[in-house]
């Protein structure tokens, strides 16, 4: 439990100031939705809770520098398991499954762990959270283009003229596809109540956009 909490505190620190999507408080459900898929699927509960904690510390540094936030969030994780005296198949393990868990590089993950994270991350960007997330991190990438000129290549719909056509591109590019990447028996339930809801909320907001 002290290499856990020690995790958390460094990576809090690192995303105290982040303004997208990728704060703290995601960090914290995804290692909630791990812990309940784990415990219907299985898996190792440390290199899964160290993953969860792990996978997007990186993401200050791609704001900062470009390149690819897992990249630089699996050497970050590394780095501090090394200097915490982290067996080194441990360390192997939880770096793997942070290189392989995002939903846009399509990475297949090469252990239950891995796909574990894989799909607690996904199913964060399910739901209301979801919708919540979606235009939070819009509004926060195209902030960072005003301020500094950087744009992320991956997240080109948030840069659209009209932000309602850039939203309506990011739903199905993602959140709709998201289901048939899921790994688990147990993410594929919980997803499937949470793009319910965003079913409701796109219709709804259908007929408060139209111009009929």
């Amino acid at each position: 439990m002290v290499l856990i909490e020690k995790t958390r505190k460094f990576v809090a620190d690192v995303l105290a100031d982040e303004p997208s999507s990728h704060e703290m408080s995601h960090i914290e459900r995804v290692e909630s939705s791990c812990m309940v898929i784990q415990s219907e699927e299985g898996g190792d509960i440390q290199v899964i809770r160290l993953a969860a904690l792990l996978h997007d510390v990186g993401v200050v540094k791609e704001h900062r520098e470009g390149g690819d936030h897992a990249v630089h969030s699996a050497e970050m994780a590394y780095d501090l398991l090394m200097k915490e005296g982290v067996e080194s198949s441990v360390i192997d393990h939880v770096v793997s499954c942070i290189r392989t868990h995002r939903f846009s590089r399509g990475h297949k993950a090469g252990s239950l762990e891995g796909q574990i994270l894989q799909d607690a991350d996904r199913i964060d960007a399910l739901g209301a959270i979801g919708i919540f997330r979606a235009v939070m991190s819009m509004g926060a990438l195209r902030s960072l283009k005003h301020s500094s000129g950087i744009e992320k290549s991956s997240s080109r719909n948030a840069y659209a003229a009209d932000p309602l056509d850039g939203f309506a591109e990011y739903m199905e590019m993602k959140p709709f596809k998201i289901m048939g990447g899921l790994n688990t028996t147990t993410a594929k339930r919980i997803a499937a109540d949470r793009l319910r809801i965003m079913h409701q909320y796109l219709d709804a907001l259908e007929v408060e956009t139209s111009n009929k």
